[in-house]
């Protein structure tokens, strides 16, 4: 369908709701975005505020950043804003760098491309689609969600909505700007943020993006994997990621995401206990979630080898995470701390009291491996008995006393020869 065209979901005509009638306040926007949107209305443009934090301060949430809306074109902001930089080859964005690290993002309004707008040889100018200025209904029609596409006028401080994104809020719905199948196909990673957009608002999913996304899921496999180890880090450090995952899954996304890949049981609650660690102020790192991901892989794989010499242990941790950081491009060093995690949780498993504890007690990694391994025992994928037996032998465990250097003897200078014996 054509996403421009209203339907019984889409009003013909914008929504405004003036400033009496919603709870947004200047006070709750960053400083440095009212300076960017009073400049450009001083100069004549257009300028709204635009996207996720519209949705977060309508929803009483705290936005993780602000950004603009306006029909001034990224040459045209770059005049107005000494500290602007033009970023993106494919898709042009002002960027507005402020002291202390503040960054806001200005993008022109777009329209979708129509056939007249081809060029007669595209390989010419492939990103001609990504840079065809529009107003703001079009660029509207444009975004992903209808929540996101919500905007907040400096001018008269309402609330503008094009699409029924204002209804959605209400209903607490997540719904795709046109249809799902052609949305999806255009980007498939929407099909992972519309699932981390429900599991982080507690929303509903509408009926037909799930389809949609049954039906497109295999797309996803051609999204860049660079891309896709971003959005999956953001699941973590959003807290959501048990969440996502299990309906990843259940909708045949995840295989393609992480290809060939399936979450068991005991993998899905190990997340949940990640989750549940981040949202108590633990940052996350991506060696936790590494091994966090195979660790019920291989520790069935373990139970069938039988007991085996450490070094066997770590090339087998070694082996079964190399393809996974060799498809997302996961530096060794990553790939290194992981195994180390899931090696040590190996070694915890078998109990305290075997040969050459106390080295392994004052490895830099244990501390690492003695956390991981709690969350294991909350995801009930390890023995909470050892995890206690372990604790209480360190503090029955002697410290080493440190060695003391060797007193170097100096050596005696010969007296110097005196000219009379010379």
């Amino acid at each position: 369908m054509d996403t421009e065209q209203p339907t019984a979901e889409i009003p013909t005509e914008p929504v405004i709701l003036p400033r009496a009638e919603h709870t947004i306040s200047r006070k709750q926007i960053d400083e440095n975005s009212l300076k960017v949107l009073y400049r450009l209305r001083r100069h004549g443009y257009k300028a709204y505020l635009v996207g996720g934090g519209v949705r977060d301060l309508l929803l009483g949430r705290t936005p993780k950043d602000f950004d603009v809306g306006t029909d001034a074109t990224p040459n045209q902001v770059k005049k107005l804003f000494r500290n602007c930089f033009l970023v993106g080859r494919r898709f042009r964005l002002a960027h507005i760098r402020f002291a202390g690290g503040s960054l806001i993002e200005v993008a022109t309004f777009r329209r979708q491309a129509t056939e007249e707008d081809r060029p007669e040889d595209p390989s010419l100018n492939p990103f001609y689609a990504e840079n065809l200025f529009g107003t703001p209904r079009q660029d509207a029609f444009r975004r992903d969600f209808t929540i996101n596409a919500l905007f907040y006028d400096i001018e008269d401080f309402s609330i503008i909505d094009h699409v029924g994104g204002l209804r959605d809020l209400r209903d607490q719905r997540l719904r795709v700007i046109g249809d799902p199948l052609v949305r999806f196909a255009e980007d498939p990673v929407r099909m992972l943020r519309a699932l981390e957009f429900v599991a982080r608002l507690g929303f509903s999913l509408d009926e037909t993006a799930r389809e949609a996304i049954y039906l497109r899921s295999a797309l996803i496999a051609e999204a860049a994997p660079a891309r896709l180890r971003e959005e999956l880090m953001e699941l973590f450090r959003h807290k959501v990621a048990g969440h996502v995952f299990a309906n990843a899954q259940g909708l045949g996304l995840l295989e393609y995401i992480i290809p060939g890949y399936q979450a068991g049981p005991g993998t899905l609650a190990l997340l949940d206990a990640i989750d549940r660690r981040t949202a108590a102020g633990q940052p996350v790192t991506e060696s936790l979630v590494l091994a966090a991901l195979y660790y019920e892989i291989f520790s069935a794989g373990l139970v069938a080898a039988g007991d085996l010499p450490i070094g066997e242990v770590l090339g087998r941790a070694a082996k079964l995470l190399i393809p996974h950081c060799l498809h997302f491009h996961i530096a060794s060093g990553i790939r290194h701390q992981a195994a180390e995690l899931l090696v040590g949780c190996y070694r915890l498993q078998r109990g305290p009291g075997r040969r050459g504890q106390q080295r392994f007690v004052r490895h830099p990694s244990f501390a690492a491996a003695l956390a991981f391994y709690q969350l294991c025992c909350e995801a009930g994928q390890g023995d909470v008995e050892l995890l206690s037996a372990w604790r209480q032998s360190l503090t029955e465990t002697p410290k080493e006393a440190p060695r003391k250097r060797p007193r170097r003897r100096r050596r005696r200078r010969k007296p110097a020869s005196s000219p009379s014996q010379s």
